[in-house]
């Protein structure tokens, strides 16, 4: 039955992608698109805790037919990613009507990604991860939200395909030493590899799904990509496909890397993953821009999984399975509530849009002026993101911690000092991911400003409290929603860790004697706790009304408008503390009518300076150009040089040829 509704949701897709090209029926489109989400969703649903059945497409590559099935924690992952895409696409497009390039971008990213998560042949799914990029970029070209989208799109794709020619590379080697492309073969063929050839694929697998996932430094296009699209393309990016990009990962360097090279590259994946999250989440507090700063996070959530990953990696080499199937397990929750809580966020950003013409962040009353279902989903959205209780966030980073901090089993002092420098790590990206999420509520979607014009669309504000609804329940019933992971971890380690993480309603790290929590429980006890101080204002409200007085300011009468915190005051003192990542500038220039003291305009100007731009991509832009330039005589437009260059070829293929003989 599974399998019969991954059929339904791939043909749905396809349908709605061609449909969408004539620009007909766009509202059917949409339709198509987000029920095939649906579908699949199902199809995951039905399917867990097992995988999929194998099934032999009629489509193949090299004499061999592409193998399609999907393992239960890709199940997992495609299920709470596709969550927001089923939103953004039925009910919260980016216009009412739809748009017939975003809607086609959309079918692409949800074919391709459903390709990455079922296709066993390396040609197969080399196919789809570019199919899913392409869409990627489609949606964002189609949106026409930006003024010149085509740069950072290229920027993108650029840096993408830095990733798939590394990927390219790793399979080859794989495949050379297999004989065929099935990835039964390249699993058999990875753990006879020597070490060094081992550690050398495993960079190159971390290099090609990084590149997608916003590991350093590929995590540079992800702020001006995002930030000309829409929230609704965001939520897709960074939840079915982001999900998509980690289970290729996670599939690649748990099965095609021996395990001679597991500890070294596990120790190496750990460290890639720390830094990304540290710089992301620091370049994420700075951003103005709604989609710009849900973008960075994005990033960083990838980079903390991809860490838990590393751990599992180094456990599973130390011959600590059940260590090792509790960091996977739990990289595999990160995602999950990842997935649900930034498309919240992703399309409330498309809500505040339609409220006042502009995504960014500033005050705007909007949590309050719209239903309580938009303003409460955007809320738990917020919380889980920034790991507050009780929400999947902190169910999910607590466990990351209580993982890291089991690196005391390891053998190897170097290991247990990279786990527990992992584990300052994390906790400095915790903290300014909190400061991170309660800027963008509270600034985003409280305060008393006047900006508000337009009106945030029905379909909006019910996704946004779905999607926020579900964060919640995947924290309240997570001793339940482990079991649907038993498995994944049997198969992938021998031991079922998520049986070991919760006893009754706690939730535990394989053993309530080191550490536990309950969500279950705390979403009951919260809201009595919370009956004590209501309790006692109301005793204080008694024969004594509540009088409010404006603040002092100076003397002069007080206007909430222009005295209220904006994000850069917000976020000004970490930009100072942390100035030699930042290297911030400012630029203020004053407009006058022709006297120097009479200023008609002041325009003030701030940027942060990124970190490999300078360094590494700005370089390598320099050098293409470089050589292009040399290159350019090659279309001189002479016909003798261009006869020239083919008897040239002619030569060098004779030569070849009387060689092989």
């Amino acid at each position: 039955m599974a399998n019969e509704l991954l059929a339904l949701a791939a043909i749905l897709w396809a349908a709605g992608g061609a449909l969408a090209l004539t620009g007909c029926a766009l509202a059917l489109v949409r339709a198509a698109l987000g029920i095939g989400a649906l579908a699949a969703i199902l199809a995951a649903i039905l399917a867990l805790p097992g995988g999929t059945a194998a099934v032999v497409l009629p489509l193949g590559m090299a004499g061999e037919h592409f193998g399609f099935r999907i393992a239960p924690e890709g199940l997992w992952l495609m299920g709470f990613g596709l969550a927001p895409a089923a939103c953004a696409t039925w009910l919260a497009s980016p216009v009412p009507s739809g748009r017939a390039g975003w809607l086609f971008g959309a079918a692409l990213s949800l074919l391709g990604a459903l390709g990455v998560f079922g296709m066993q042949n390396a040609g197969g799914f080399l196919i789809a991860w570019e199919v899913m990029s392409l869409g990627g970029a489609v949606m964002i070209l189609g949106e026409r939200m930006s003024l010149a989208p085509g740069a950072p799109v290229l920027f993108m794709l650029g840096l993408l395909e830095v990733g798939a020619v590394a990927l390219l590379i790793a399979f080859l080697a794989l495949v050379t030493a297999s004989g065929h492309l099935s990835f039964a073969g390249l699993a058999a063929v990875g753990a006879a590899l020597p070490g060094w050839v081992g550690i050398v694929v495993g960079v190159l697998l971390v290099i090609g799904f990084g590149a997608k996932l916003g590991l350093l430094p590929f995590y540079e296009w992800f702020p001006a990509a995002y930030g000309a699209g829409s929230g609704a393309s965001g939520a897709i990016l960074s939840g079915v496909v982001l999900n998509a990009a980690f289970f290729a990962l996670s599939r690649g360097v748990l099965d095609w890397v021996p395990g001679a090279s597991a500890y070294g590259l596990g120790i190496f994946i750990v460290i890639v993953g720390v830094l990304s999250a540290i710089l992301a989440v620091l370049y994420a507090f700075q951003q103005d821009d709604w989609r710009s700063l849900l973008s960075f996070s994005s990033a960083e959530n990838a980079a903390i999984a991809v860490t838990t990953l590393g751990a599992a990696l180094m456990f599973r080499a130390s011959g600590l399975a059940e260590l090792a199937s509790l960091a996977w397990t739990v990289a595999l929750l990160h995602m999950a509530g990842h997935a649900l809580a930034k498309g919240t966020l992703f399309l409330t950003a498309d809500g505040v849009f339609a409220a006042t013409g502009r995504y960014e962040i500033r005050h705007s009353l909007l949590a309050k002026r719209t239903v309580f279902g938009f303003g409460a989903g955007a809320l738990f959205a917020a919380m889980s993101l920034a790991a507050m209780p009780p929400q999947a966030g902190f169910v999910s980073e607590w466990f990351v911690f209580q993982t890291v901090f089991q690196g005391f089993h390891l053998p190897g002092m170097g290991g247990r000092l990279v786990l527990a420098l992992a584990g300052a790590g994390l906790a400095l990206t915790a903290a300014v991911a909190f400061a991170t999420f309660i800027k963008l509520f509270g600034i985003g979607l409280l305060g008393a400003g006047d900006h508000v014009a337009g009106r945030v669309g029905a379909g909006v504000v019910a996704a946004v409290a779905v999607l926020g609804g579900l964060v919640l329940a995947l924290a309240v019933g997570m001793p339940l929603w482990l079991s649907a992971l038993v498995g994944a971890a049997l198969s992938r380690f021998g031991v079922a860790a998520p049986r070991l993480m919760h006893d009754g309603p706690l939730l535990v790290p394989l053993t309530a004697s080191f550490a536990f929590i309950s969500p279950s429980l705390l979403v009951i006890v919260m809201p009595l706790l919370a009956l004590l101080p209501i309790g006692l204002l109301a005793l204080a409200r008694v024969g004594r009304p509540l009088r409010r007085a404006p603040v002092w300011y100076g003397g002069s009468a007080p206007d909430i408008a222009r005295t209220a915190t904006t994000a850069l005051t917000f976020s000004n003192a970490l930009r100072t503390f942390y100035s030699f990542v930042y290297r911030p500038t400012s630029e203020t220039t004053r407009e006058t009518t022709g006297r120097e003291y009479f200023v008609t305009r002041l325009t003030f100007s701030h940027e942060v300076a990124p970190v490999f731009g300078p360094y590494l991509f700005a370089p390598a832009v320099r050098l293409v150009r470089a050589v292009s330039a040399r290159l350019r005589a090659l279309q001189s437009g002479h016909l003798n040089f261009y006869l020239g260059l083919i008897g040239l070829l002619l030569v060098i293929i004779l030569g070849l040829t009387l060689i092989q003989r």
